[in-house]
């Protein structure tokens, strides 16, 4: 019936589940969204939330999905070495500012599932967290492969393996972050890893000289 297609019912509930599970993932990390806590603070039912998440990796991954922020807009001026180190220290300072991408980064390269949490472990990997897995490759991957796919890039570097670039390119980051060291300098890091790349990969691609020195 008309009446019941239009009930906007369940997207309330589904929208207060959501915002529940961010509010306790922003607030006290992975372990802090447990069933009972998303109920609490949703004030629904336990059928209402298997509805709609039909595991606790769900929610999860969904709240971590709305909880990452958007991708950095990959520079388009200035030489290469300016546009990747912009690039890049940009990406650092969501890294720095934003521990749910990291925190996100480390529960899917554990699998997506959380055998030691309240949930347990999901069966397989469902479209939540293959979306949440997606979002993760194409807020680190796509600004850079749009850089490095310009025809400026190509010209000084030939064709490069884009997946291992932005490994390169963001592992330093990535691991300042994860070591938690007080005095680690993004910029200074982001700048010796473009540095590092583009030397390696002009000499690869046959340029002579240092690139963009």
């Amino acid at each position: 019936m008309p009446g019941e297609r239009s009930d906007p019912r369940p997207a309330r509930s589904r929208a207060r589940l959501l915002e529940a599970a961010t509010d306790l993932l922003r607030s006290g990390g992975p372990s802090a969204v447990t069933v009972d806590a998303v109920l609490r603070a949703a004030n629904v039912a336990r059928a209402t939330l298997y509805r709609h998440y039909p595991s606790g990796n769900d929610l999860l991954a969904a709240a971590f999905h709305a909880l990452i922020p958007p991708a950095p807009t990959p520079p388009t001026h200035g030489s290469l070495r300016e546009r990747l180190l912009e690039l890049v220290c940009a990406q650092a300072e969501l890294i720095a500012e934003a521990p749910v991408s990291v925190a996100a980064m480390s529960w899917l390269a554990l699998g997506g599932n959380l055998e030691h949490l309240p949930w347990g472990a999901g069966a397989g990997e469902s479209p939540e967290v293959r979306n949440l897995r997606e979002r993760v490759a194409a807020q680190y991957a796509e600004p850079f492969e749009a850089v490095l796919g310009s025809a400026q890039a190509v010209a000084e570097l030939g064709e490069v393996d884009r997946l291992r670039a932005t490994a390169l390119l963001l592992g330093p980051i990535v691991l300042g972050k994860l070591s938690t060291l007080p005095d680690f300098d993004y910029r200074d890091i982001a700048a010796a890893a473009v540095d590092g790349f583009l030397a390696t990969h002009a000499l690869n691609a046959g340029n002579n000289g240092p690139a963009d020195a």
